[in-house]
């Protein structure tokens, strides 16, 4: 039975060229060339979360603007759009600093909802900052943040978690001091530097006061030796709380707005990832990438991630080969992208229009564009700018509104919704 195989397979082996036998061997082996060197490869673009390591994208000038501003002690106000890459780029910025010499505590204030939660938050980062097992946390604690009723336990992984509570007999406001004041007292007692980041800073807004804004000021100002970073991804927000002189917070550091980045830089990063995993691309084609994202850390990553996944067999990048990559993230999109545009008014619809539609710097109250897309009036305009601020669906960049979200300003731009 095997021999009547094998004489069959010959006969139909002879029937084909010898060099067409000879190309699909060939093609065989170079397949299974690629495939080995990128089956147990992880792809290289992150995107989502922290981005560190091999995955962090340049921003030299930046590190280097920002410790040399930790360790200068300078109050600093760092502000971008949403996903740019704040965050990975101050804990980056921490990493340089000489361990032995600074304290470096990271806040996330996002979960936070008022004075209380503000507190506490501040009180664990700075805890969790110096010390890592239960009982170095509960001395530290409880040296430093007396009121605040601090507790150690154990979480499912083994690791120690430090809890606060306020105590009945002390108040928020005495509570709140206490926090911020312990940074000075630690570096004053240990002899270090301290850096001191609040991410997510605009979230400060949300408590309904301005208490913890004007304790702020007046504890900042009296701190030696210790440096206040301030992020913010809300930039009509942050540029309200440090620019607007009725705010507490005027003035109170240096500002530092945050862009995407630049080509130049992008091309290294990207060429050299896709030919570590052995796929051409053409500086060409990553300029198509540059401006189809932009620039922006998040979306670039995002699409390239994409691209990366999409480049097999031959392993090389082409036009239609990104716009498939652009295809298939618009259609994990859409579906989030269709219950946003239906959420629009017709005037919010017709400016995002213009916005799709037109290339560069866009100047909406001019006439020009206000009877291109039948917005009526420069009132009507500032209502809508409004409205699509304060829900995120646009920023400004260079005095121009832009639709922040890359992916949505190309889907609407394809499909021509008006």
């Amino acid at each position: 039975m095997m021999r009547y195989a094998r004489c069959v397979i010959q006969d139909l082996l002879s029937l084909i060229p010898v060099q067409s036998i000879q190309e699909a061997a060939l093609k065989t082996r170079l397949h299974k060339v690629s495939y080995c060197k990128t089956d147990n490869m992880k792809n290289p673009f992150k995107y989502g979360s922290v981005i560190s390591g091999d995955s962090f994208c340049n921003r030299k000038n930046e590190l280097s603007d920002l410790v040399g501003a930790m360790k200068n002690g300078q109050n600093m106000f760092l502000y971008s759009e949403r996903r740019i890459g704040k965050t990975s780029l101050i804990l980056r910025a921490l990493q340089g600093l000489p361990g032995k010499q600074y304290l470096s505590a990271y806040v996330d204030l996002l979960p936070t909802d008022g004075e209380l939660s503000f507190t506490t938050a501040t009180a664990k980062a700075i805890v969790q900052s110096i010390s890592t097992t239960a009982d170095k946390m509960l001395d530290v604690a409880k040296a430093f943040f007396r009121q605040l009723a601090p507790s150690v336990t154990v979480d499912d992984e083994g690791r120690p978690v430090v809890t606060f509570g306020i105590r009945r007999e002390s108040g928020q406001e005495a509570s709140l001091e206490e926090a911020l004041a312990a940074p000075a007292k630690i570096a004053a007692k240990r002899k270090h530097n301290a850096v001191i980041v609040f991410d997510e800073f605009q979230q400060i807004l949300e408590y309904g006061s301005d208490f913890v804004e004007r304790y702020l000021r007046s504890i900042i100002q009296t701190h030696e030796n210790v440096s206040y970073i301030f992020l913010g991804s809300r930039k009509h927000l942050i540029k309200r709380m440090f620019l607007d002189k009725s705010h507490p917070l005027y003035r109170a550091a240096g500002h530092y707005p945050l862009g995407p980045i630049k080509e130049k830089h992008w091309l290294p990063f990207i060429r050299k990832r896709f030919q570590d995993a052995g796929k051409g691309i053409t500086d060409k084609q990553i300029r198509s990438v540059c401006v189809l994202t932009e620039g922006h850390p998040f979306y670039t990553q995002h699409l390239c991630h994409v691209l990366w996944e999409l480049c097999e067999e031959p392993n090389e990048v082409t036009a239609d080969l990104i716009e498939a990559a652009v295809q298939t993230l618009l259609d994990r999109e859409s579906t989030a992208y269709i219950l946003l545009w239906e959420s629009f008014s017709m005037n919010q619809r017709r400016f995002l229009k213009g916005l799709a539609n037109k290339p560069g710097r866009i100047r909406p109250f001019e006439a020009d564009f206000i009877q291109s897309y039948g917005l009526g009036s420069p009132s009507n305009v500032q209502r809508v700018v409004q409205s699509l601020l304060e829900r995120d669906v646009i920023d400004y960049d260079n005095g121009s509104p832009i639709i922040a979200d890359r992916f949505f300003r190309i889907w609407l731009h394809k499909l021509g919704v008006g």
